[in-house]
């Protein structure tokens, strides 16, 4: 068997980033399509699944002899379906290059573990974390051709959020319009600011740091621009709490890398912290995580006003702080 040739052999896509998932499938399809452009690409939804039926996705057809097979949700499987799917994996036939899609997690983990003992090509995307973000910009500009340094990636991130779907448009929109193939921090906020000035974080950055008009007339805006309110409990949340194991960990003595490793920060986010870190108790970061839950709870069903619990956890937080600068 050609070792390079998709036929004969299984890939394995696991984990949760989809973006990159997909990526791996559809490389794997078209160097399929390439070295065979007749064969038939059949693609389905393991849970839709029964034997007739992946036997006959696996088969081929009548106007083509050799078959690509997509089995997406491999989670969702039927249980009666593993010892067929484990089989077919292991000895796909000449004629076959199969794909399987695991989006991580513990359902269908046994599965999972049998077909990695058959030592199959396997494409792993775990979670991306969110100080790797500004590592995936740069590389998302690399593979277009261009350039984004880290101090560019990480204006990006913080201007469009964590979702890598919404990143990679982001960058490729960045690319398209450069002359140069850089992506600069000029271009970001000339594209991105407003979006940035209203983001959750944005607000959550201004209740920190005490600057109550502000962070009640940027959350007033977001609101008004369809900022969902649950994001912006979860911004504040998220910001505490990574305030919090600055808090804990700072007289570690570790490295700066190391300590935002720790906190699940990236590394430029330390500066911040640090300046925050001077106003805030960990009593007082306590407190204003448990109101920053009420109002959660608050604006997922419980109140008939999400924007004045939202303006209200806003100055509770505020008030938390060790002390309040004017």
């Amino acid at each position: 068997m050609d070792e390079t040739s998709p036929f004969g052999r299984a890939l394995l896509v696991t984990g949760p980033e989809a973006l990159l998932a997909e990526r791996a499938v559809s490389g794997f399809v078209s160097r399929a399509v390439s070295e065979r452009p007749d064969a038939a690409v059949t693609r389905v939804e393991a849970p839709s699944l029964d034997a007739g039926s992946l036997a006959e996705a696996a088969g081929g057809s009548l106007f083509a002899s050799a078959t690509v097979l997509v089995v997406t949700d491999l989670a969702e499987l039927p249980a009666d379906l593993a010892d067929q799917v484990v089989a077919l994996a292991g000895d796909p036939g000449s004629d076959l290059a199969l794909a399987l899609v695991h989006s991580g997690g513990n359902k269908g983990k046994a599965l999972l573990d049998r077909l990695r003992k058959l030592r199959l090509q396997v494409a792993d995307h775990p979670s991306i974390k969110p100080w790797e973000l500004p590592q995936f910009v740069a590389a998302e500009a690399r593979r277009l051709g261009g350039r984004a340094d880290a101090a560019s990636a990480a204006v990006l991130v913080e201007a469009v959020g964590t979702d890598t779907r919404s990143l990679a448009a982001a960058v490729r929109q960045l690319l398209d319009d450069s002359a140069d193939g850089l992506v600069t921090e000029a271009a970001v906020r000339r594209y991105f600011g407003g979006r940035a000035e209203v983001t959750s974080f944005a607000v959550a950055d201004d209740t920190l740091s005490g600057r109550s008009d502000g962070a009640l007339a940027k959350l007033r805006w977001a609101l008004s621009t369809g900022v969902a309110p649950v994001l912006i409990t979860s911004a504040l949340s998220s910001n505490l709490r990574s305030l919090g194991r600055y808090l804990e960990g700072r007289d570690a003595r570790l490295r700066d890398a190391d300590l935002a490793r720790a906190i699940g920060v990236p590394p430029w986010k330390l500066k911040d912290l640090s300046r925050l870190a001077r106003d805030w108790s960990p009593a007082g970061i306590a407190r204003a995580i448990q109101s920053v839950a009420v109002a959660d709870a608050a604006v997922k069903g419980a109140a008939s006003d999400p924007g004045f619990a939202l303006e209200q956890v806003v100055l509770t937080v505020i008030g938390c702080r060790t002390r309040e600068r004017r």
